[in-house]
């Protein structure tokens, strides 16, 4: 079994991964958003929300500027600049908080490092963009890598697997070994399950359990289920924004099965969940 990692190297920082799970803010500077409807398109909102996030506990921010919603189509990377870098030089200039760019296209990251952002998050896994893993490598940003099953515009369209875990894991340790042959750091790299990315209910339930499965590949498991469908599925709420109780409970249970960094919408309730969180776990390793 791999140990565990300790950080995620950052090119001026590191996050340490053994003081409790780590949470990172969403920050979507997009109009059809599926968890905010475009409520932070405009780049002033995007970056009081992006403080607002911080301020509550959020280690990291991940601006976005393309929705990846089920049947979305794709931004061109002239409006993905337009809108994220002016939030990311201002959230940069204004606290201390780790940026994230969410994308998976270089040129857009490359602007977006520039400009401050030190974590690249890619739902392609460096398939979307030949040019990302170089990029990564002579940067030295954190990566995520994440599974997909086909595109936004196709993934939810009768996903099937034969055995999700397996082929998720396999995935996933694919991605990150052409990471490493890139030259990205291992300590570098994250891991993503993809949570609602060409994914039935019971393909992520399966998936979120079996969060110690990917784990054991030794590198950070970040977990992504805030608002997601599956948890109006179970709780019955349609609305995204209604689903904060299903969000916290499932992220809770995630970073009890060993993610260590958590993509959330709605920091302050999930922080105070985990400070109980991360005590009764540490309880536990020092006994």
């Amino acid at each position: 079994m791999t140990e565990a990692p300790r950080r995620l190297r950052l090119p001026r920082r590191e996050l340490p991964l053994d003081q409790g799970s780590v949470i990172m803010g969403v920050v979507n500077v997009t109009p059809d958003s599926f968890s905010d409807g475009g409520r932070f398109l405009d780049g002033r909102a995007a970056v009081e929300q992006g403080l607002k996030l911080a301020a509550e506990g959020a280690r990291i921010l991940d601006i976005g500027g393309e929705t990846t919603r089920p049947g979305s189509e794709p931004t061109p990377a002239a409006v993905e600049l337009d809108r994220v870098l002016p939030v990311i030089r201002e959230l940069k200039a204004r606290c201390d908080a780790v940026i994230s760019i969410d994308t998976n296209k270089a040129e857009v990251a490359a602007a977006a490092i520039q400009a401050g952002a030190e974590i690249i998050n890619d739902i392609t896994a460096l398939r979307g963009d030949p040019e990302m893993a170089a990029l990564a490598a002579r940067t030295r940003a954190g990566l995520v890598l994440m599974h997909m099953l086909g595109t936004p515009r196709t993934m939810q369209q009768d996903p099937r697997y034969a055995d999700v875990v397996a082929e998720v894991r396999d995935f996933l340790a694919e991605r990150a070994a052409a990471a490493l042959a890139a030259g990205v750091e291992r300590e570098a790299i994250a891991l993503d399950p993809g949570i609602g990315f060409g994914k039935t209910l019971g393909h992520n339930l399966e998936l979120i359990r079996n969060l110690p499965v990917l784990a054991r590949l030794g590198y950070p498991v970040l977990l992504g289920a805030s608002r997601k469908a599956f948890i109006g599925q179970l709780t019955g709420r349609a609305t995204p924004a209604e689903r904060l109780w299903g969000s916290v409970g499932v992220h809770v249970l995630g970073a009890a099965l060993g993610a260590r960094i958590l993509r959330v919408h709605d920091v302050a309730p999930l922080r105070e969940a985990l400070l109980v969180t991360d005590a009764v776990l540490a309880a536990r390793e020092a006994s």
